[in-house]
């Protein structure tokens, strides 16, 4: 069921929906989250058409934002709401919505969206294209739960890999760091048949693939070892070569469909790693809504290191490691030791403390109570204080040894 609305409010907006579940039959809500999707008017139908696939595992309401400030000074100036409901049909258990912000409130899609997110659900927003430089700043952006760009979209995917790195945020992911998780699960099965330790590595595919240059750094950061950037024909990745004690473990992928994994000491096999669909690669996002520690590890390692022909892993997270005791840094010069200050004589070092001077007659050993102080010149002394008579040595006689005499 479609209803179109017009110069509407997201309030018609809301009671559409209930009308349009009310005439499918489905009163309840049976929807996990809402997926905002960002985009244009040329770029939504794509855009849609993968949302909608990846809505049959994961039943969501779908909020397309499309925005259409105008080009002349009259369009701008306008403020209008169109929008588009779809329940039921192509869409399933799941529920739709065209937004077309017109004139200046384009630029205020987040009051638009707020009163249709669905309650008590968490919320998700895609840029399929043309993602804001920090995704967790943007009015949108600061809704969501998750936020997932799409670095292979742009005009250079290098360059907005290392702005990721720069604004990451827990929470943010990329669909170029999506396409190569089957290649990380099949190289981590690899290396756990293979105890030897890793040498180098080698990762091929196309020019300006961001998938690329995140499994490169991925390696890098897990293996401790320098890894090669090589530029093939492609499609996509091609090929990775592990180098081991025992020998070399490659990944090779020419057509982009399957794969042949080649290890030491055991036969050749074959591995499915067709190239994804965006429905698949936005479906796999969906799973979890958790932040991603693992990409959030290797674009923090990437910092600095995007775009180079090797990798090296000199440092680990962007902090220098910490040379051995008693080793040098890289590059620098071993200090000169420092010349040994002369010690005190040794008969200043040994000398015996000064002997206490000896107490009153028969108190053998006992240290005399100081002397107050004389009064200074011209003080006169308390008045109502009667002075105190000088105590008798308790050694003295008079009394036994250790007692004032009586």
């Amino acid at each position: 069921m479609n209803i179109d609305l017009t110069d509407t409010t997201s309030s018609q907006i809301n009671s559409s929906l209930v009308k349009a579940r009310r005439a499918a039959g489905s009163s309840a809500v049976g929807m996990v989250l809402t997926l905002i999707i960002v985009t244009d008017e040329g770029n939504h139908y794509d855009a849609l058409k993968s949302a909608s696939q990846a809505s049959q595992e994961h039943p969501s309401r779908i909020l397309v934002v499309i925005k259409r400030p105008g080009r002349s000074p009259r369009d701008r100036k306008l403020a209008r709401l169109d929008a588009e409901v779809r329940v039921g049909g192509e869409t399933g258990t799941s529920e739709t919505v065209l937004l077309r912000l017109h004139g200046e409130l384009a630029h205020h899609a987040h009051s638009v969206v707020l009163p249709l997110l669905l309650p008590d659900t968490p919320v998700v927003v895609w840029w399929p294209e043309d993602a804001p430089a920090h995704p967790n700043e943007d009015l949108l952006g600061k809704l969501a739960a998750r936020r997932i760009t799409d670095a292979s979209a742009t005009e250079d995917p290098v360059s907005t890999l290392a702005l990721r790195a720069e604004t990451y945020t827990p929470g943010d992911t990329d669909l170029a760091w999506t396409r190569i998780t089957p290649w990380r699960s099949v190289l981590a099965a690899a290396l756990d048949q293979r105890h030897a330790p890793v040498e180098s590595a080698v990762v091929e595919g196309e020019a300006y693939n961001p998938s690329s240059e995140l499994l490169a750094l991925w390696l890098a950061d897990r293996l401790k070892v320098p890894v090669a950037r090589k530029v093939s024909a492609g499609p996509g990745l091609t090929a990775v070569r592990l180098t081991t004690g025992e020998g070399e473990i490659c990944l090779h992928r020419a057509d982009g469909s399957l794969a042949a994994l080649k290890m030491p000491g055991q036969p050749d096999r074959h591995v499915a790693l067709q190239r994804r669909e965006t429905s698949e690669l936005i479906a796999e996002e969906l799973r979890r809504l958790d932040p991603d520690e693992a990409f959030a590890a290797t674009v923090r390692f990437g910092a600095g290191r995007l775009g180079k022909q090797t990798i090296q892993p000199e440092t680990v997270n962007g902090a220098r490691s910490a040379p051995a005791a008693g080793a040098p840094a890289a590059g620098r010069t071993p200090p000169e030791p420092e010349p040994a200050k002369p010690s005190a004589p040794a008969h200043r070092a040994l000398e015996a403390p000064r002997p206490a001077p000896p107490g009153p007659a028969g108190s053998a050993g006992s240290a005399a109570p100081p002397s107050p102080p004389p009064p200074p010149p011209g003080a006169r002394p308390l008045e109502g204080v009667r002075p105190q008579p000088p105590r008798k040595d308790p050694g003295g006689p008079g009394g036994p040894a250790g007692r004032p005499a009586l």
